[in-house]
């Protein structure tokens, strides 16, 4: 293996670049884990040393994925951000009934799709005043919320190593229309739980995510126990993989568990 798994396992603070390591190379992920920042106070935001700001309007799927894909430290504002979901969910605008009208072809019902965005996980009205969006391994500052697009059995890793690390026995999440990312990050800062959801038609369409991967949450003050669960797991059993014998190196060696005929043996 490319890190020192047995070193990193015994440290006790691991930097976000080291977790960033752990969770690429130990999970095979295909993108940057991406670190999110709130900016609640204006000069903070101003201050902030970002690389990149939007140059046109855009999506919060498509700010985060120069992060995700470009290894980009970006920060934006409402100014720069073309998705009224996204807006809505992060406290930058007040829900109206014109944007029921966007909902209204999910449930084919008005009143069910005002009751459905109204339902959204959303930020105090009017306090935030940008966010960050980073490669966890190049954040320059804690995230709030760690957001990852993996496959579900990535998820099922990652998800399994946050129950032992957080010794939590089972997890819940949320799905709310049309709002997969902005809404389950949100859900993830208001809760300080991991939440999980499939693409929206935003996330699928703008945000490079055609290949069936899911959106993944973690609260960025659970990282480091997370980390730390799967460098501990795979330094005991000598690999990430918890499928069929635990201690394969590729999760998910195994594709039809416990089957007699996809083993390998050594050679004589």
């Amino acid at each position: 293996m490319l890190l020192n798994i047995s070193a990193l396992a015994q440290k006790e603070e691991l930097t976000y670049a080291e977790m960033a390591d752990a969770l690429e190379y130990l999970y095979k992920l295909d993108y940057h884990p991406v670190a999110v920042k709130f900016f609640w106070d204006e000069q903070e935001y101003d201050n902030f040393p970002a690389e990149k700001v939007p140059g046109a309007k855009m999506t919060l799927c498509q700010i985060a994925l120069a992060s995700r894909m470009n290894n980009h430290i970006v920060k934006a504002r409402e100014d720069h951000l073309l998705c009224g979901n996204a807006k809505t969910c992060l406290g930058m605008r007040q829900a109206s009934d014109e944007e029921v009208e966007g909902h209204v072809k999910y449930t084919a019902d008005w009143d069910l799709a005002k009751e459905c965005l109204l339902a959204k996980p959303m930020l105090p009205l009017g306090k935030l005043k940008g966010f960050m969006t980073a490669p966890l391994g190049r954040t320059p500052v804690a995230p709030d919320v760690v957001f990852m697009v993996v496959n579900p059995l990535q998820a099922y890793h990652i998800l399994n190593d946050y129950i032992g690390a957080k010794r939590v026995p089972s997890l819940q999440f949320n799905h709310t229309i049309n709002s997969a990312v902005c809404g389950g990050m949100v859900w993830c800062y208001n809760e300080q739980k991991p939440n999980m959801n499939t693409m929206c038609a935003g996330s699928y369409t703008s945000g490079k995510t055609e290949k069936g991967e899911v959106n993944l949450f973690i609260p960025g003050g659970d990282m480091g126990a997370l980390v730390k669960q799967l460098l501990r797991r795979t330094a005991q059993y000598g690999g990430s993989s918890m499928l069929g014998s635990p201690g394969q190196e590729w999760p998910g060696l195994h594709v039809c568990k416990k089957c007699p005929m996809v083993r390998f043996k050594d050679v004589e």
